[in-house]
């Protein structure tokens, strides 16, 4: 058995078109309810979109429920969440706390990163010979873009998986860095 400190995948992950959280028309989701709670088609929440494509862009899956958001554009109105998307492929990176990140791409190519998180989602994963307790938090993983901002248009990067270079949400849990990411033609 042995242990790998970064692990590497080629797979499809979610690129979100476009989300709507309302309702649109007056038969999506509509059985069983009451009239006046599905004649409101001009139901939308503003920035639905962003919101989902941030949670889910990059993911290999992404589970959400009407909780994510924060505000109800029509409380009178029984919604709906309907996203377009496509499943595009990407390299799948894991990086333990404290060991590098290396993100490369072939020459020519420029590196474009889909997503990025640091904390903790799974009690798993980067926890061979780790403190069971320092596991145990799953609820502590933060999207970030320092992984974009540094590494996009460039043909290789490299970055720590560190609370001194991405924060600390959770202190006392052993983090990791996951993120997504593809190579384009520059």
């Amino acid at each position: 058995c042995t242990m790998t400190e970064t692990s590497t995948t080629e797979t499809g992950v979610i690129l979100v078109q476009e989300s709507l959280y309302g309702r649109a028309d007056t038969q999506t989701c509509a059985g069983g309810k009451a009239e006046s709670e599905i004649t409101n088609t001009e139901c939308s929440l503003q920035g639905a979109d962003e919101t989902i494509k941030t949670r889910c862009n990059g993911k290999k899956v992404c589970e959400v429920t009407p909780a994510i958001f924060t505000t109800d554009p029509c409380s009178e109105t029984f919604k709906y969440l309907e996203t377009s998307y496509s499943c595009v492929p990407a390299t799948h990176l894991i990086t333990c706390e404290h060991s590098l990140a290396h993100l490369k791409c072939d020459d020519g190519q420029v590196i474009h990163v889909y997503q990025a998180d640091f904390g903790r989602r799974d009690p798993n994963i980067c926890s061979f010979r780790r403190d069971n307790q320092r596991l145990q938090n799953v609820k502590c993983s933060l999207p970030t873009d320092k992984v974009a901002e540094r590494c996009n248009g460039r043909n290789s990067c490299s970055m720590r998986a560190a609370p001194s270079v991405f924060g600390d949400s959770c202190p006392n849990t052993y983090k990791y860095l996951e993120l997504t990411y593809t190579c384009r033609s520059k």
